[in-house]
């Protein structure tokens, strides 16, 4: 820690934020080493701590894996950027609620029936795929994951670099520190630490959430003060579609209907209901989370990023195009940067400082409490769907919990990678890692994708095994063509009939401005429909297993 410490001293002048951060980062290796102490050895304690988990322990762990860094940086820098008509993306935590409540309690009542860890183990078992409904579920799997891990090892970044302005590679730094840490605690517990870490980091985020919206509105001269900075804001800033003009309505209301629900039914989120001990404890879960991140979203999130934008004025050109304050950085950097700056003029410096390193220890929760939900889950994706059933079989339960440690591993280390290549001005990742919620958009694409077929096997069981694959494949191929990475991906392999279909794209989303997640959807409905129409059903007995299993 001898770099960080002397470039806190140098920014900040006071050993408070690290002795604070280093006391954090030891408790949750400590938290780490008591999960393992308590942890009993084998795959369903690992994955899915025995499915024991009360409603306290469960709903903490689901609103922290639920609210990322996404919500203390990334959230604050979109209000930041494109003003109020942000706030209206809050409704998406209500709809997420709902979805917990409705979906989350029936995945874990037949998961407890039938001993299910996975998406997989579930929905495979149900449409009686042994192979390609699995592997296109990993994918989809992956595809959510490793963007929301990034997502985290870049907040680790951005709050290094406002931190330690002075050090050049305190972006790199940051964005280590967090892969390391978190991977060796998820190694060391599985789901009991990750789940007990969780716990903790959601109350710091929630704190830290509704402490920044109270520190910003005090800033300004209350709340007096802090409403007539608003009404001197650009009009834009007021008004839809925002200041970038990307937030039409269409757009806007296909990511509160749908953003809450891919992340519902990603798969941490999915071992998580797994591993509740009973219907009830989703269903608290479900309240709780509705109320407490809603008010978290409009309280501290929305106050701090039009603060944010009276405080660092945005910077428009001749041409409308609007960029961060120079004073800011990026925008993603705002929470920090006025936290940093403004709490020890409001506080005085060792009261100040000692608020803005919880703040700073809230962000890191934040950040480490969805990189560990995500690296586990995919921990427990690739042993249990790929390598148990297509690599080794015969494999021993030990030699199944290493592998997945070892994909732990490799999974941060390989989104480490691309965080950092993307730090780099001249990297061809520059555009696609600009913005945390960018990169949250485009993970919650793929698992939506999940849902129609999660409504069949829950509530309907109409739709046959060769429908299900059709329509999950064809949703997933339809959302990434919309998604902001298949224009660099076409232009990379450099064919003219792909640039021809990236021109036909770009049209229908200028025509119809919605979320990559509904233009997946949709298709993938359809098919699954209709091809469940032309093809063999699936058998009575499997259908009125799993009605009895749901238990409604």
């Amino acid at each position: 820690m001898t770099i960080l410490q002397s470039a806190v001293d140098a920014s900040i002048g006071s050993s408070i934020p690290v002795l604070v951060l280093v006391s954090y980062l030891l408790v949750l290796i400590g938290i780490g080493w008591a999960g393992y102490r308590r942890g009993k050895g084998d795959e369903e304690d690992y994955y899915l701590a025995s499915r024991g988990q009360g409603w306290f322990v469960s709903s903490l762990t689901i609103m922290a894996t639920f609210f990322s860094s996404f919500a203390l940086l990334g959230a604050p820098g979109m209000v930041y950027r494109e003003g109020v008509v942000f706030a209206l993306v809050s409704l998406n935590v209500p709809v997420a609620g709902f979805a917990i409540y409705l979906l989350g309690s029936r995945i874990r009542a037949v998961g407890q029936a039938r001993g299910y860890v996975t998406q997989a183990d579930m929905l495979c078992d149900y449409y009686g795929s042994r192979v390609v409904l699995r592997l296109l579920i990993v994918i989809v799997g992956f595809l959510f994951v490793v963007p929301f891990v990034m997502i985290q090892l870049k907040a680790g970044g951005e709050l290094a670099s406002v931190l330690f302005p002075s050090q050049e590679s305190a972006f790199q730094i940051g964005a280590i520190v967090i892969a390391g840490i978190t991977a060796i605690y998820i190694m060391i517990g599985g789901m009991r630490s990750v789940a007990w870490t969780d716990a903790m980091q959601c109350i710091l985020l929630t704190s830290g959430m509704l402490l920044a919206g109270v520190a910003m509105v005090s800033a300004m001269g209350g709340w007096t003060g802090f409403t007539q900075a608003l009404g001197q804001l650009p009009v834009s800033s007021r008004t839809l579609p925002g200041n970038t003009g990307f937030w039409e309505l269409p757009m806007l209301m296909s990511v509160c209907l749908f953003m809450g629900m891919g992340g519902v039914l990603s798969p941490p989120q999915w071992m998580r209901y797994y591993s509740a001990r009973d219907r009830q404890t989703i269903q608290r879960s479900a309240l709780i989370f509705i109320i407490l991140l809603t008010g978290c979203f409009l309280l501290g999130i929305m106050l701090v990023g039009l603060g944010g934008q009276a405080l660092y004025p945005l910077q428009f050109d001749q041409l409308g195009a609007v960029s961060p304050n120079p004073g800011v950085g990026s925008y993603d950097q705002i929470l920090v940067v006025v936290m940093k700056y403004q709490l020890p003029n409001l506080l005085g410096n060792e009261l100040g400082l000692l608020l803005a390193s919880i703040l700073i220890v809230a962000i890191m929760a934040s950040s480490m409490s969805t990189a560990d939900s995500n690296l586990h889950a995919l921990g427990g994706l690739v042993t249990r769907d790929v390598y148990d059933r297509f690599i080794r079989p015969q494999a021993t339960e030990k030699e199944r919990l290493w592998v997945g440690r070892l994909v732990i591993l490799a999974a941060s280390f390989l989104s480490l990678l691309v965080v950092l290549s993307g730090s780099r001005q001249d990297s061809s990742f520059v555009g696609f890692m600009e913005m945390m919620v960018g990169l949250g958009l485009f993970g919650v694409a793929f698992s939506v994708q999940l849902l129609p077929i999660a409504i069949d096997v829950l509530f309907v069981r109409k739709g046959t095994s060769v429908a299900a694959c059709a329509g999950l494949a064809t949703g997933v191929v339809f959302a990434f063509m919309f998604t902001s990475l298949f224009n660099p991906l076409v232009e990379w392999i450099g064919f003219s009939s792909l640039r021809s279909l990236a021109s036909l794209v770009a049209w229908v989303k200028a025509a119809l401005p919605i979320h990559a997640s509904v233009w997946g959807l949709v298709p993938n409905a359809i098919v699954l429909v209709v091809v469940s129409t032309f093809t063999k059903p699936v058998s009575e007995e499997i259908r009125l297993r799993f009605a009895r299993d749901v238990g409604m």
